[in-house]
């Protein structure tokens, strides 16, 4: 169901949503400036209109019959849902993100093109207009980077340097980095060294560093991990006080196997620690991820699935300004992503109408009978969760061994199915209305564990599961329709308002009921 009413539209959030210039809500509404005559669509790179001057419409339609006329630069013909290609903008940033991870080792632009429905020749056009570079040229700029940083920070032969980049030779990779840097890798290498870089060894993980937007409040993100980790594949532990200051307290570091898609089909298997790095400063707003030596193919992947997860792109200030008192004190908090589509899929399924401890249960069950083992410092991590297409083949009957209801059981074999063949896709770059009307036609999902996934899995900020019991509860309210109506001032930030309302409700126990 879209966030938008089909009819009329809340100007206050459309105002609110045309200040995100968010890719997101392009397609959701039109705002039509008066002191011009112009409407536009909500990414338009125009200036922002004063507020008194702006008029909204649902449609392009609407805003025509009102004496409007179409902007020349944002073009509202080709806004989602409006045309048969995908908006510009969002188009260009989904391809980005995609291409960040690995997306062109696999089918190159053609198979990218085909993932996103548009043609490779289009994709090309919208890219270049968005970016001012083709997709080729950004993929190379992303593995450069990655390569330097390699280069740099560890040990690595300058041949796993290349392979882990995204080269698919040693040759391609020294021409390459020759044309950009004008020098060759192992020249960069002697600098780094020469300036005292300090060199990892990859045998103890290979360590990034991901910069956010302050404030994140790190206790309460992985607060929320801790109450929803799967036994055996994720864990949230303590970590011994760093000497980086005195009365530091401990922090809370995240460790989990994660299963990652490499170049030509493959998978990568492998673990991640994320913390806040030790020595913090001014400039210090960075997470640190180490990396398992086995995913050493697959760092882009793992690197934008961490992003993800962490919510690292946020703009808090943004959020804060709508959310108001919700969020007062507690600008930091995040709205948690996910690892793997399928994982959050059998979690959400799993926690329909039962405790968080129970759903913890059967989840670290599941994983535990259909996971592959995967070797680790740490005793607690022991397997990686199953992947939809080793589940897709099985009979539910299989499932419900483990004390899965026979209707739960089943439904996680058919979205397995849908998952593996391609029908449904849970990532960030899908169309949130159309996933979520995908989800809610299979028995057994309802509009809470469509909107809960939203959430999660496609990181849609609008999400809002009105029928949760810990929503209605922190509302005060009865009825999904009495909570739909109370968190209309939050539009289009109704999914962290979630993560607030849940918060209210602390302290949390696993006794909880809440996902």
């Amino acid at each position: 169901m879209s966030p938008m009413l089909p009819q009329t539209v809340d100007a206050a959030a459309c105002w609110r949503m045309l200040r995100a210039r968010d890719a997101r809500f392009d397609g959701r509404f039109f705002v039509g400036v008066t002191s011009t005559g112009i409407y536009c669509r909500p990414v338009c790179t125009a200036r922002t209109p004063r507020r008194e001057n702006c008029r909204f419409f649902p449609t392009a339609a609407g805003a025509e019959h009102q004496g409007f006329r179409p902007c020349l630069r944002c073009r509202p013909e080709l806004a989602p849902g409006h045309a048969s290609v995908d908006a510009p903008a969002r188009l260009a940033q989904a391809a980005a993100a995609a291409i960040e991870e690995g997306a062109l080792e696999d089918g190159g632009l053609p198979g990218l093109a085909r993932r996103l429905g548009v043609t490779d020749r289009h994709l090309r056009r919208v890219f270049d207009a968005q970016f001012g570079v083709s997709p080729i040229d950004w993929a190379q700029t992303h593995r450069l980077l990655l390569a330097k940083r390699l280069l740099t920070d560890t040990t690595l032969a300058v041949t796993e340097v290349a392979l882990a980049s995204g080269f698919a030779s040693l040759r391609r990779f020294n021409d390459a980095f020759a044309t950009r840097y004008r020098l060759a890798p192992t020249d960069l290498r002697k600098q780094a060294r020469g300036a005292g870089a300090a060199q990892a060894d990859p045998a103890a993980g290979l360590v990034f560093r991901l910069a956010y937007r302050p404030p994140l409040d790190w206790g309460a993100l992985t607060g929320f991990l801790a109450l929803r980790t799967i036994d055996g594949v994720e864990t949230v532990e303590t970590a011994p006080a760093a000497p980086r200051r005195r009365g530091s307290r401990p922090e809370p570091v995240y460790r989990r196997i994660v299963r990652v898609p490499a170049p030509r089909g493959a998978e990568r298997l492998g673990w991640i620690e994320v913390a806040r790095p030790a020595g913090r400063g001014a400039a210090g707003h960075l997470l640190e991820v180490r990396v398992d030596a086995a995913l050493l193919g697959a760092i882009p992947a793992v690197l934008a699935r961490v992003r993800r997860v962490f919510d690292l792109a946020c703009r808090p200030d943004e959020v804060a300004d709508v959310l108001g008192d919700l969020a007062r004190g507690h600008e930091g908090v995040r709205l948690p992503g996910a690892f793997d589509g399928f994982e959050i899929v059998v979690r959400a399924i799993l926690g329909q109408q039962i405790t968080v401890k129970h759903a913890r249960t059967l989840a670290g069950r599941f994983a535990a009978a259909f996971g592959e083992p995967v070797a680790t410092p740490w005793p607690t991590l022991r397997h990686a969760f199953p992947s939809a297409a080793s589940i897709a083949g099985r009979d539910p009957a299989e499932i419900g061994l483990l004390g899965i209801t026979r209707q739960r059981s089943r439904t996680i074999v058919e979205l397995a199915r849908a998952l593996a063949d391609g029908g449904l896709r849970l990532e960030p770059d899908g169309d949130a209305a159309a996933t979520i009307a995908r989800l809610v036609a299979v028995p057994g999902i309802g509009d809470w564990t469509a909107q809960y996934l939203a959430m999660r899995a496609l990181g849609w900020p609008d999400a809002f599961p009105a029928s949760d019991v810990g929503v209605m509860r922190a509302l005060g309210v009865k009825t999904p329709r009495e909570a739909l109506a109370a968190a209309e001032a939050w539009r289009p930030w109704r999914g962290y308002a979630v993560i607030h309302l849940w918060r209210t409700l602390a302290p949390v126990t696993n006794e909880t009921t809440i996902p």
